[in-house]
């Protein structure tokens, strides 16, 4: 090793963790909402959609479980785990971008100004779908935490909740669940557009790790398997 750089530990087991369980999340989930989206020109049964929602929830509830141990390990956290690191809300914000683009080759012990653009804008796209994800789970499959309010909210009979079931009427008071049903709309709108925000910005994160990584040959991509860039000793 070149004795004018060194290994330096910068993402911990945490967000490495945190990193490719998302990744592993999200993908299972893009790929099965692309299916469900399109259900009824695949052909998928009634059946099959409801299996598929079920299926989709499931996963859901890891990447929210996940998604919200990250934002407070952006509170209590330490290091590069903290959101002043990893944000670009500083105050010093707007002159790292301008440094950056008069020295784009500069290597940076954590993310670059763009990557703390991206990592806001993932991060945002994410929870959007987490929230409006757990509304719809409510008021579609009637799944928690917020099924037993939606469908104790459209019973005819609250004493008999184990007769409403997805795309049945038995036990529904229509007035009630057309009340929902517009409840509901602005949610699936943002799940939607989070949902084509995050087609964007996946692959445009990857092809900014790549030209990063071309740029300032730090292990970019490795870092996120070991936790270590290789950085100038002068940047510790």
């Amino acid at each position: 090793m070149n004795n004018q750089y060194q290994l330096v530990y910068v993402w911990s087991k945490y967000l490495r963790l945190f990193h490719w369980l998302n990744v592993l999340t999200i993908s299972m989930l893009l790929i099965i909402g692309l299916i469900i989206f399109n259900a009824k020109s695949l052909g998928v049964t009634v059946e099959g959609k409801i299996l598929l929602k079920t299926i989709h929830v499931i996963i859901g509830y890891f990447f929210a479980t996940n998604l919200v141990f990250r934002i407070l390990l952006g509170f209590f956290g330490k290091g590069y785990e903290r959101w002043r690191k990893t944000l670009p809300f500083t105050k010093n914000f707007v002159n790292d971008l301008k440094q950056f683009n008069q020295n784009p080759h500069k290597k940076y012990k954590g993310h670059n100004p763009l990557g703390k653009l991206m990592v806001a804008a993932l991060l945002f796209s994410m929870f959007i779908q987490m929230v409006s994800g757990l509304v719809i789970a409510g008021t579609d499959i009637y799944y928690p935490p917020l099924g037993k309010y939606f469908a104790t909210s459209i019973a005819v009979d609250s004493n008999k909740l184990e007769l409403i079931q997805p795309y049945s009427k038995e036990n529904i008071d229509q007035q009630a669940y057309q009340a929902m049903r517009e409840i509901r709309k602005p949610f699936i709108t943002a799940h939607v557009y989070a949902f084509y925000t995050l087609l964007f910005l996946i692959p445009l994160h990857i092809i900014g790790v790549i030209i990063g990584e071309r740029r300032e040959k730090t292990a970019l991509v490795s870092s996120m398997i070991n936790g270590y860039k290789y950085l100038p000793k002068e940047d510790e």
